[in-house]
């Protein structure tokens, strides 16, 4: 797929990981999607960008904060300093909000049920450079706590746009557009999260064969936790990596 180039305000732009052990890490993807990685300078903190056939896909930090490891997803601003202020104004919280020169500004945040996520005013780093296939990001979802206040805190704070996709007892989620096809979810988990668990953003990443790619996680360190299972959108199955951070893969193609 091309890179994409009109990724909407508001939308997914970029992710990264937070790895209390990147080596580890490296290993996991690159058995697990086939990636490889380039280290940059202590002035970038030794970012770690992973890419698929010289397409950038995804990021790494180390992290050294003593919480659990996790996969933050940025969300594109035209104006991160706007973007701050609505964030604190509608409930949520800024922990940081600074500049990475040459390459952009960076907002660290917290929605209102504590879910972690990031905001990205793109400039020499525009985000993805694949997406929508095989080793790449394929979706975005939150998997909320508090369903109603995830999906006023988007529309106000980021200007989403929602459509109910499903309002019963069981299954609970809505989606964001652009005026296409559907660029993130937030899904109610409140009966899905184990206990103790917190709101949370969930990636998706595409893999060829569902089956196939679940049966190297054990062997890679990570763990699957539940069955391959059909779905309207493709096979998947949900993982924790080498260090237990959460994303699911889903057969693409």
């Amino acid at each position: 797929m091309p890179t994409p180039t009109d990724i909407a305000n508001g939308a997914p732009v970029w992710l990264d990981l937070q790895s209390s052990d990147t080596a580890r890490s490296i290993e996991f993807y690159s058995g697990l999607l086939g990636w490889t990685h380039e280290t940059a300078g202590a002035e970038f903190n030794d970012y770690v960008t992973f890419s698929k056939n010289g397409h950038r896909v995804a990021g790494m930090v180390a992290n050294r904060s003593g919480t659990p490891d996790l996969w933050t997803v940025y969300l594109k601003t035209a104006d991160a300093e706007a973007t701050a202020t609505a964030i604190v104004q509608h409930g949520g919280q800024v922990f940081f909000s600074h500049a990475v020169p040459g390459l952009g500004t960076m907002v660290g945040l917290a929605d209102p049920s504590g879910a972690q996520l990031g905001a990205w005013q793109p400039g020499g780093h525009s985000g993805f450079d694949l997406v929508n296939e095989a080793s790449a990001p394929v979706w975005h979802e939150l998997h909320a706590t508090d369903y109603d206040g995830a999906l006023e805190f988007y529309r106000d704070a980021f200007g989403w746009t929602t459509t109910t996709m499903s309002d019963t007892p069981d299954f609970r989620m809505s989606t964001f557009s652009a005026g296409g096809d559907p660029l993130a979810g937030i899904f109610d988990a409140t009966g899905s999260l184990a206990a103790g668990q917190t709101a949370r953003w969930m990636p998706y990443f595409g893999v060829e064969d569902a089956d196939a790619a679940a049966s190297v996680v054990t062997g890679l360190g990570g763990t699957q936790l539940d069955p391959v299972t059909d779905s309207p959108f493709g096979r998947m199955t949900h993982l924790e990596d080498s260090t237990g951070a959460p994303l699911t893969i889903i057969q693409v193609g």
